[in-house]
């Protein structure tokens, strides 16, 4: 298991950061700093960051009944999510043999599209929770899949916050890509990205990788501002990350690039699935298309049309995340 802990509010002093190894459970507390003698229920909340642990004092005396429920933003790519997401849920289910792992879409449109081409019905995290309350589970280690802690990670943190007292025990991992090297925590920036370098094709001083992230309004589009400063540290000069929604923009990159005459462009998704934005956004053969524009600026351009999910390296960390989160509800 990865270290991790739960820093403070400004003003407050920290705790130490915990070493944990592979065997040890997770450590769940959190210290206040002593002088702060009656912590208010919004003061302990804000306090609270990496896995998220809450015991409800109601139910200690139900019984223990264990889940893991892993929720992921979803695709309608079938194919794509086969490999991806169901690849990586059942990576985690192997590593927890016997233990009910359950899937659900935070997507409500992706869900609604899903039952009306496949009639398959995938739940909510919503959904998911209160089926498990009525089979008599008390204990959930919720997980996700998102990369950055951004809006749908926060969706999961809502989630966590509103059904947190109707379970004996709840716990919430973090996203693939959390806690960056600061006071004395693991940088799992550069962990990602040095598991997602396992698919770079071999690059010369004319080539260039793109990667495509998402973006977001939310402050965690910041995460790709690490990433970049990550990428230029471990000698990766040509390589850069760009958004579909966010900042920096193709046309941030793009300025770099011929700056630096490059001539050649792989293009590849920082993307759990390769699903709409991957195929058509990045690769898609429309004039508007990122392959599109980099060709009409004179750059020769090949696509790498596959989702972070179908790295072995890159499941194992979510399996990594999702061990965090069952280890914090195991830790008495």
């Amino acid at each position: 298991m990865k270290n991790w802990k739960k820093m403070l509010v400004a003003g407050l002093a920290c705790t130490a950061a915990f070493g944990m190894g592979l065997q040890q459970q997770a450590e769940a507390a959190y210290m206040l700093n002593s002088e702060v003698k009656n912590a208010t229920p919004a003061l302990k909340e804000a306090s609270q960051i990496g896995v998220l642990v809450n015991e409800n004092a109601a139910m200690k005396s139900a019984q223990d009944k264990d889940a893991i429920l892993v929720m992921s933003f979803g695709t309608t790519f079938k194919e794509n999510r086969a490999k991806t997401i169901e690849a990586t849920v059942n990576q985690i289910q192997s590593e927890h043999p016997g233990v009910k792992v359950v899937t659900a879409f935070t997507s409500h449109i992706i869900i609604d599209r899903i039952k009306a081409n496949e009639g398959l019905e995938i739940p909510t995290p919503e959904q998911a929770l209160e089926q498990l309350k009525a089979e008599g589970y008390t204990r959930i280690a919720l997980c996700s899949l998102d990369v950055v802690p951004g809006m749908e990670y926060d969706y999961g943190k809502a989630i966590f916050h509103i059904y947190k007292n109707q379970f004996k025990k709840m716990t919430l991992g973090t996203s693939l890509a959390y806690w960056q090297g600061q006071e004395d925590q693991e940088d799992q920036v550069t962990e990602v990205l040095k598991a997602m370098s396992s698919q770079f094709p071999r690059t010369g001083k004319k080539d260039a990788i793109l990667i495509m992230a998402h973006g977001t309004p939310h402050p965690a589009n910041a995460y790709y501002s690490v990433m970049q400063a990550r990428l230029d540290e471990m000698g990766m000069k040509n390589v850069y990350i760009y958004s579909v929604e966010g900042w920096p923009s193709l046309e941030d990159v793009m300025g770099k690039l011929k700056g630096k005459g490059v001539k050649n462009v792989t293009l590849m998704p920082m993307m759990m699935v390769a699903g709409d934005h991957a195929n058509n956004d990045m690769a898609g053969d429309e004039e508007d298309s990122h392959k599109s524009i980099l060709t009409a600026n004179g750059f020769k351009v090949n696509a790498y049309v596959h989702g972070l999910g179908e790295n072995q390296n890159i499941r194992s960390l979510f399996a990594d995340r999702a061990n965090e989160a069952w280890d914090a509800l195991q830790e008495k």
